[in-house]
């Protein structure tokens, strides 16, 4: 079967070659490699966790493909880096990805759902605020720009009709910023446990703030991407359990990748990404989040549509 894929995707690549049609993948001088670049997302963020084994994974597993990791602002931002062709790959939320029609950005479709992120509101233990409405007139972080995370947050305070001064923070700025009492809280859609609240809780006393009713509320005005979620009491050093609102995280990929080579790159995701959580591997407790990847939650990707090479693999799977 191995041999057979490398066949396949050898000879895809020739013919590519020869046309000049594998756009913006670069090839070695040998014609039946491909060079891929997969967008992540900032420092103490989980996209840059997953995102690099899911590079390492498929640079192992699938014959003649290099992929290397793009940093990023998140969600946002890798949206843009892939229409703009500076990547093939890319992690985005799907309330970001979703257009105002519900359909996905041209030229863009879904290799898969991975798992889901759960939005947190984040203080320190001796913080006054106490419940969302308090956040009015508050220094907050949102997020860095073009995130998934300033997305929804953006989304939750318009809803709740909550004026906060807001900063543009990445996740490991905020949670410095934050323990240095240079913000009052942070948002952070992320997975769970995500490494720079992880470390700023056992560090120091934190609280999350329950966003239950933010949740409902995201669900009623924009349906489809959102759903009422709980944040585990095991996911922070003395973190209660906290009700929140999750969204689902789904790898990008451009519509001119070779259908061939994105079969074999879904393949891997599901097949080969045991290592990823097994024990034994070094990043075995640092992506927690790869126990959520499987096939029945992997083809749910709401409106948006599957690559063909994506859909391909999942058609021969119930076969």
């Amino acid at each position: 079967m191995v041999m057979d894929l490398e066949l396949r995707l050898s000879r895809r690549a020739v013919l590519l070659a020869a046309g000049g049609l594998l756009v913006g993948c670069s090839r070695q001088p040998d014609g039946d490699k491909v060079d891929l670049r997969l967008a992540t997302g900032p420092a103490g963020a989980v996209y840059r966790r997953i995102g690099g084994s899911l590079a390492e994974h498929i640079s192992e597993q699938v014959p003649g493909a290099t992929v290397s990791t793009v940093p990023s602002r998140a969600s946002t931002d890798n949206i843009r880096m892939l229409r703009a062709g500076e990547v093939h790959l890319g992690l985005t939320s799907m309330d970001a990805l979703i257009t105002t029609d519900g359909s996905a950005p041209e030229g863009l479709s879904a290799i898969c759902r991975l798992y889901d992120s759960h939005l947190h509101l984040v203080v320190m233990g001796g913080s006054a605020i106490d419940e969302f409405r308090d956040l009015a007139g508050k220094r907050i972080s949102l997020g860095a720009r073009d995130s998934g995370t300033e997305f929804t947050s953006l989304r939750v305070l318009e809803l709740g009709l909550v004026n906060a001064d807001g900063l543009y923070l990445s996740q490991a700025e905020s949670a410095a910023a934050l323990r240095d009492g240079e913000i009052d809280a942070m948002f952070s859609l992320t997975g769970v446990p995500t490494p720079a609240i992880t470390e700023l809780a056992q560090r120091h006393p934190i609280r999350l703030i329950p966003l239950d009713a933010q949740a409902d509320a995201l669900f009623t005005a924009f349906p489809g991407p959102y759903a009422p979620a709980m944040i585990p009491a095991t996911a922070y050093a003395g973190v209660r359990a906290t009700r929140t609102v999750a969204v689902p995280n789904v790898l990008l990929v451009r519509n001119d990748l070779p259908d061939d080579l994105v079969h074999a790159i879904t393949d891997t995701i599901f097949t080969h990404t045991g290592p990823i959580t097994s024990a034994g591997r070094d990043d075995a407790e640092a992506v927690p989040e790869a126990w959520q990847i499987n096939v029945r939650t992997g083809i749910s990707t709401a409106s948006i549509p599957l690559h063909p090479g994506a859909a391909a693999w999942f058609r021969d799977r119930k076969r």
